[in-house]
């Protein structure tokens, strides 16, 4: 009986052993993916460089008063549009009308002083030439006649000087432009050379902008010996606004300072730009855009590279055995998805173009080839 048993119990051992082999399943193996490459080559490369810029009417007048008084009447609003000439404070102006009739008096009894003192000298002139009188008379009835009429004069200046100080209670435009701020309200009272707000003339705007020398020698060098209609073209800029967008209009460089900023070693630039539709005012920003060209440029795609502690590293294929190594590449400039390699690769040599994290040093892959062409031409270049 426990023999029985004994067997019984090793049959179904066998049969769970067996049936548990059955079940395993042989391990699937893994085929690696190919990794895509693509060849360096040279190409004829636009790039540009971009500046901070301080945007700035052509005029920005500043609008002070002349004379002192209140303020009584103010006839332009903060951002309006005003054009040269047209009144926009009004000074109480009692006491300067005061002035001026005073003046007119003064210059009326100095001419009636003169027109007496000519009467004087009209009638000692017959009586000197009869002797009946010295000639010493005469001279000083002449020395009062001058003397009055230099009065008239000295009167006729003080009523000018009285009419111009009213001319300045009316307070007009500069120029042709948008008002900024009004801080003084009516009732105000204005002492001489206050500012009274700044009229700003944006028909056309000056971009301000700083370049570091070496982007300056640069400059200077392309621009050097050329005829003035190549020059032109070459100073014409782009404006990038805040939000990022293109301005409408092109500018052109027009001056350089004369001398670099100790400080930061950059000289200054203007450049200017049309400005019909009034779209840019006064103290707005944006960046100057400078494009260049650079002629058998050696290309990099961005998405090939990784950084290892700063430096910059591609793998690099090599076709015969199917084996990538890793090399560091120095970059000129960053354009667009791509590096302009200045040292580290060569034209015609084959990179892996994407999934660099997944690969060491030395290891043999798959790969199939993309075009370079392709990758320039789907890139944005602005």
């Amino acid at each position: 009986m426990k023999s029985y048993r004994l067997l019984l119990i090793l049959n179904i051992c066998c049969l769970l052993i067996i049936n548990s082999s059955c079940q395993d399943k042989k391990p699937v193996e893994q085929v690696e993916s190919p990794y895509p490459a693509v060849k360096i080559i040279q190409h004829n490369t636009p790039f540009f460089y971009d500046f901070a810029a301080d945007i700035q009417g052509i005029e920005n007048v500043e609008v002070r008063a002349r004379v002192r008084g209140y303020l009584e009447k103010i006839l332009v609003d903060e951002g309006q549009k005003i054009t040269q000439g047209t009144v926009m404070f009004q000074i109480e102006d009692k006491e300067f009308l005061e002035q001026i009739s005073k003046a007119k008096a003064n210059v009326s009894q100095a001419q009636s002083s003169a027109a007496a003192a000519k009467v004087e000298v009209n009638r000692l002139r017959p009586l000197v030439e009869q002797d009946i009188i010295s000639k010493t008379e005469l001279e000083a009835a002449d020395a009062q006649y001058a003397a009055a009429l230099s009065k008239i004069q000295e009167a006729k200046a003080a009523l000018n000087n009285a009419q111009i100080n009213y001319s300045y209670t009316k307070i007009k435009a500069p120029v042709t432009g948008f008002i900024d701020r009004i801080p003084y309200k009516e009732g105000s009272l204005i002492s001489e050379s206050t500012l009274l707000t700044t009229v700003s003339n944006v028909s056309n705007v000056y971009a301000y902008f700083n370049v570091s020398e070496k982007a300056y020698l640069e400059y200077t060098r392309r621009n050097a010996d050329l005829p003035d209609s190549i020059k032109e073209k070459r100073n014409k800029v782009d404006l990038i606004l805040a939000d990022g967008n293109k301005y409408a209009h092109t500018g052109v460089i027009e001056t350089i300072e004369g001398q670099f900023n100790k400080e930061t070693g950059a000289i200054g630039v203007r450049a200017r730009f049309p400005n019909p539709d009034t779209l840019l005012r006064s103290n707005t920003s944006g960046r100057i855009r400078i494009y260049r060209e650079q002629d058998d440029a050696l290309l990099l795609p961005l998405k090939s590279t990784f950084e290892i502690q700063d430096k910059i590293f591609v793998y690099v294929l090599n076709e015969k055995d199917s084996t990538v190594q890793v090399r560091n590449i120095i970059p000129k400039r960053r354009v667009s998805y791509f590096y302009i390699v200045e040292s580290g690769i060569k034209e015609g040599e084959h990179i892996i173009y994407e999934g660099a994290q997944n690969l060491t040093d030395s290891a043999k892959i798959n790969y199939y080839n993309i075009s370079m062409d392709s990758l320039i031409e789907a890139a944005p270049w602005e």
